[in-house]
């Protein structure tokens, strides 16, 4: 008999069922039309009933399953009280077919730590911006992100009425990333996405540095690497602290399932592991291809401001 697939792989097969969950949720909230938003720490901070149900039904979902993995989510929720329908039992069988990388065959449950933003892109989807919106579920060993589930319940949105809505992209390092085309940007092309409510004058420096062909300016981290990797956008760069690792993680471990890099802006690996702080104080430069080009036009004056 098959021996029965690895804990990771089974974790990323149920995180692959827990978002599409999520993203049923995302849109239910929506048509039923009250958001009920509230401001965090002011009005480019917001949480939605969506961001609240959402975690609750992954973290809960995934604790319930996985009950040693350590689970950090955006937002301070307690799931004692968790309704049954906010539970996904489900996964991806298309996910345990594919083998575990030897590196990861012996991991244990307490050895992972899973990092989920439940709704990134949050100010967006209170606007309609509803493509920038992603679940994102980011998966840890060692510090490091080895798996991620980024879910666009959107995705497809403006396509019509028969279109088929949302998509989950996933991705194991060793293995690769699936639910997208893979796609580089336009060569000798220099487009920057980078935030659309969060500018200041150091961003703006930085991008300006670079001397962009483009720039273009959307919500949300997990959207941002999917420019990345289908050839919208040729680096993301944000020169702010604000992004925490719950953004990072999941779009970190697809990008460089793929062969990209991300860092913060001095050239620094994210880590992830759960005793480390929250905030990525020295911002993001993430690229599918050419890390290197834009990293070395990072102006010192820019580095020197952000401190990790």
């Amino acid at each position: 008999s098959m021996a029965s697939p690895a804990l990771l792989m089974r974790v990323v097969a149920s995180a692959y069922s827990v978002a599409e969950k999520a993203a049923t949720i995302v849109r239910n909230v929506m048509s039923a039309g009250d958001l009920g938003i509230v401001e965090k720490a002011g009005p480019n901070d917001l949480q939605t009933k969506a961001d609240r149900l959402v975690q609750m039904s992954i973290c809960a979902s995934l604790a319930r399953k996985f009950p040693k993995v350590t689970i950090i989510g955006e937002e301070e929720l307690s799931t004692d009280d968790v309704t049954e329908d906010l539970i996904e039992n489900g996964h991806c069988e298309e996910i345990l077919k594919k083998p575990c990388p030897a590196q990861y065959t012996g991991i244990k449950e307490e050895e992972l730590v899973i990092w989920v933003d439940p709704l990134d892109g949050t100010k967006e989807y209170t606007e309609g911006l509803l493509d920038h919106v992603t679940v994102l579920i980011g998966i840890a060993y060692g510090g490091k992100a080895i798996a991620g589930v980024i879910n666009q319940p959107y995705y497809n949105y403006e396509a019509g009425a028969n279109a088929v809505l949302g998509r989950t992209i996933w991705g194991v390092l060793g293995i690769g990333a699936f639910g997208f085309q893979l796609t580089e940007a336009p060569a000798g092309k220099h487009i920057v996405v980078t935030t659309r409510s969060h500018s200041s004058a150091l961003v703006n420096e930085c991008i300006s540095a670079l001397s962009p062909d483009t720039v273009i300016r959307v919500g949300g981290a997990g959207n941002k690497i999917i420019q990345l990797i289908e050839g919208k956008a040729s680096a993301y760069v944000f020169a702010s602290p604000g992004c925490k690792k719950w953004d990072t993680c999941a779009p970190e471990a697809i990008l460089h399932a793929v062969g990209g890099k991300i860092t913060d802006i001095r050239g620094n690996s994210f880590q992830y592991n759960k005793e480390v702080k929250h905030m990525n104080s020295a911002g993001v430069l993430a690229t599918l291809r050419n890390y290197d080009y834009y990293a070395s036009r990072i102006p010192n004056t820019v580095k020197e401001s952000l401190v990790p």
